[in-house]
């Protein structure tokens, strides 16, 4: 069963400057152990920012030995922004009235698929809201078979959908779908509760048995974490990142808070860090987690480049090996807003891809044309 580490008592704030006051090892010792602990991680996630360049330099040591210095290309399709869920950071909740709502057609969805074909893309990732009615089941299932056929399975496709029954996760994955991301937000069971609706629908320990599902079905499964939210710790992130590393992850997907002014948390927006610190604290989380786990896929992910137009670039220069261009359709892109100050709302596809692609070239990946990039513990682990 999979379980939350919440359960232990995080210090107090005055307590956490005591415990840092007590133990300042250096970065660079930290990194020499065989394996971090909590206090490690959290003495690295608050450190001061003139001393994480040895952070850094570590995560890119361990990238190369554990996955090399190819990124691996997932074009995205935000396929609908039609939600039942109502989680209070999210632009796209059922409750936000002022969203204007959309589903791409399957014509649609092909024709993005096609894009990513053409321009040497190994995957896809199609991202929605979440649904699990029966109409919206079948139509992932009918597309997704449509999808295998069009190259003879030369794409591998990840599914962000949310939580779904074992059943309906089967049926996708015997569809087509090889990866799934399912975000777990927050580890903690206290703070999970303060980003989500108290009620049966937004419950912690389903989303904990999805991801049990998801595993046992035999998909390689991804999960990932809000850095920088309202109420959020150092402790808080450092228990997330034990989090991946006990679930044995094959992916992760994880980017700094952005608030969005139409969800209930927007009203704590001038309590949290500047944008600027949420994204550095983002890539310690990424170099940090590389640095435990050398063989998992990490994305570099759009919210990173909504901080800073280089975002991405610095996130595969702290560990990360994957990317996301943005295949949806030019028309939908300003009704997918899960956060305020999205980049590349008006780029066609074709336009966005040619310009993530050069800056990848620039920043000095290589990038993987054509291959799936799986996950090297999901293989080893298959083997």
């Amino acid at each position: 069963a999979i379980t939350s580490p919440g359960s232990a008592k995080r210090p107090l704030p005055s307590t956490r400057r005591a415990e840092k006051g007590r133990s300042m090892k250096p970065i660079a010792e930290i990194l020499g152990k065989t394996s971090l602990d909590r206090g490690d991680l959290i003495r690295v996630l608050e450190a001061d920012e003139g001393e994480c360049g040895p952070l850094l330099a570590r995560a890119a040591v361990v990238k190369r030995s554990g996955v090399g210095g190819r990124v691996y290309l997932r074009g995205l399709i935000e396929y609908s922004n039609i939600c039942s869920k109502d989680c209070l950071y999210c632009g796209i909740r059922s409750g936000n009235a002022a969203a204007s709502r959309y589903e791409m057609t399957e014509e649609e969805t092909l024709a993005a698929a096609r894009l990513a074909l053409e321009r040497r893309f190994g995957s896809i990732v199609i991202q929605a809201g979440e649904r699990d009615d029966a109409q919206f089941v079948a139509r992932m299932e009918r597309i997704l078979r449509r999808i295998r056929a069009l190259g003879g399975g030369a794409l591998h496709v990840t599914l962000s959908l949310g939580e779904q029954s074992p059943d309906t996760y089967r049926r996708w994955l015997d569809a087509g779908a090889h990866r799934y991301l399912l975000r777990i937000e927050a580890s903690s069971p206290d703070l999970y509760r303060k980003l989500h609706p108290e009620d049966a629908r937004h419950s912690q320990a389903s989303r904990l048995e999805a991801l049990g599902a998801l595993r046992e079905a035999g998909y390689q499964v991804g999960t990932g974490v809000m850095i920088g939210a309202p109420f959020q710790t150092a402790a808080d992130l450092a228990d997330d990142l034990l989090f991946f590393r006990d679930l044995d992850v094959d992916m992760i997907g994880m980017g700094p808070y952005i608030e969005h002014p139409d969800t209930p948390l927007y009203t704590h927006a001038l309590e949290l860090l500047p944008p600027r610190k949420r994204l550095e604290l983002s890539l310690r989380m990424v170099a940090l987690l590389r640095v435990m786990m050398p063989d998992i896929n990490i994305a570099a992910t759009t919210a990173m480049q909504a901080i800073d137009p280089e975002g991405r670039e610095r996130a595969i220069r702290a560990g990360a090996n994957v990317v996301m261009p943005n295949l949806t359709p030019a028309r939908y892109r300003h009704d997918y807003l899960l956060y305020e100050n999205k980049p590349c709302l008006d780029q066609e596809p074709e336009e966005s891809v040619e310009l993530l692609e050069a800056r990848i070239r620039e920043s000095g990946g290589s990038i993987a044309y054509g291959e799936w990039g799986d996950s090297g513990r999901f293989l080893a682990r298959k083997s």
